[in-house]
């Protein structure tokens, strides 16, 4: 028996009970779609969390303040303090951020606000589209000037040509246009660099933003190997400014670009990792609706198998066919279920999916280990049958 014939005749077998063919495929169909869509949504979320920190440096480490009021907030002569006395940074910035209006003649929008200092630009390397950054004079002669986002001066102006020079309102106070930033994409913490107005840190706490605000400081380590030692010495350098005790705990937390990168992809594969699990389980079940259609199958062929022993079959030709049919079982259903997940993708856009080549792969390898697994033994039931006992049954 040809091999080509064994494969003609196990789809012949298959389209031989559409519906019941149709049923045994549907949990693949429904499980490798599943898989699709939970890689493309995690592919989607790894990009997005290398996407927000392409604008830090690998050497970045920023301090977050972890209480809300009173010493414990970290301030600009905390950054002061720590570049006059560190030995392993060279440069850092402080910033604050919130939100309010922005105004010019009938356009008007919300927006992120942050307040920065004039370095902020260089360290976050952000570039300038049109216009000029702030200068240390700026910020301390608390200078209502603004710099905005490639978006929100397209929303305002239409282009950013038109933003330059133009005063605007921010939470009805005015501001002079002194520049526009190139596109940037999304910030470290998740908002759109291109959404956001950037003012000198002095004006947007006294003008903007409140002297509440929190500022949260960067700085570079001199070199990506004295990271650790830099991290050790602002701890000591900002306690000790905020003349914290022993017993006490740290006011403030530090985390570098490649924490928060491990840490949030770290998260996002745990999250993808218990989905896929889920749709493994979708499959797992659907190999055993296949295991069991196989044995029906069997039983319901067994004459067929006597035949086919009586004019020369051997048991590894009706091993393959039966296997092959549960094979193409599963293989069939595994190509439904990616041209389904494929085509969810798109509905899936708001929770960050993207198309991931991954997904049908793997997708489509459950799919044919699961036709193998499950319908083995039912196929190599079929190949033991004896073909006298066989063309007996009726």
């Amino acid at each position: 028996m040809f091999k080509l014939e064994t494969l003609f005749m196990a789809f012949e077998a298959l389209i031989s009970n559409k519906f019941r063919t149709l049923l045994s495929m549907l949990g693949i169909i429904i499980g490798v779609s599943t898989v699709i869509g939970v890689v493309s949504i995690g592919a989607g979320a790894k990009a997005k969390i290398e996407e927000q920190f392409k604008n830090l440096s690998v050497t970045s480490i920023v301090v977050f303040p972890t209480r809300g009021s009173g010493s414990s907030r970290l301030s600009e002569e905390d950054l002061k303090t720590v570049l006059a006395e560190s030995k392993f940074t060279n440069e850092g910035n402080a910033r604050v951020s919130g939100s309010g209006s922005i105004a010019f003649g009938k356009e008007q929008t919300n927006a992120t606000i942050m307040g920065v200092t004039e370095n902020f630009f260089e360290i976050s390397n952000l570039k300038i589209q049109t216009g000029e950054t702030f200068t240390l004079l700026d910020n301390q002669n608390r200078e209502k000037i603004i710099i905005l986002g490639s978006t929100l001066a397209e929303t305002l102006f239409e282009t950013a040509d038109n933003a330059l020079g133009k005063t605007v309102k921010v939470n009805n106070r005015q501001f002079t246009v002194t520049g526009v930033l190139k596109e940037n994409g999304s910030s470290t913490f998740g908002t759109s660099y291109d959404d956001t107005a950037y003012a000198p840190i002095n004006t947007a706490q006294q003008n903007i933003l409140g002297n509440n605000a929190q500022v949260q400081l960067v700085f570079l380590a001199r070199e990506v190997d004295l990271m650790d030692l830099a991290q050790e010495e602002i701890t000591a350098i900002l306690r000790k400014a905020h003349r914290l005790r022993d017993n006490q705990e740290d006011d403030f937390r530090l985390r570098d670009p490649g924490s928060i990168v491990s840490s949030a992809t770290e998260t996002s594969d745990t999250l993808a990792f218990l989905l896929i699990s889920v749709a493994s389980m979708v499959l797992l079940v659907s190999g055993i609706g296949i295991m069991n259609v196989m044995f029906v199958t069997v039983a319901e062929r067994t004459k067929e198998i006597g035949v086919l022993k009586a004019i020369g079959a051997k048991q590894k030709d009706i091993l393959t066919q039966f296997l092959l049919e549960s094979v193409m079982l599963s293989v069939t259903g595994g190509v439904l279920g990616i041209i389904l997940g494929m085509s969810i993708i798109p509905l899936l856009k708001d929770y960050g999916a993207v198309q991931s080549l991954n997904g049908a792969i793997l997708g489509f390898s459950f799919s044919v280990i699961v036709g193998i697994f499950f319908g083995f033994y039912p196929a190599l039931k079929a190949s033991k049958l004896d073909p006298v006992d066989a063309l007996r049954s009726e």
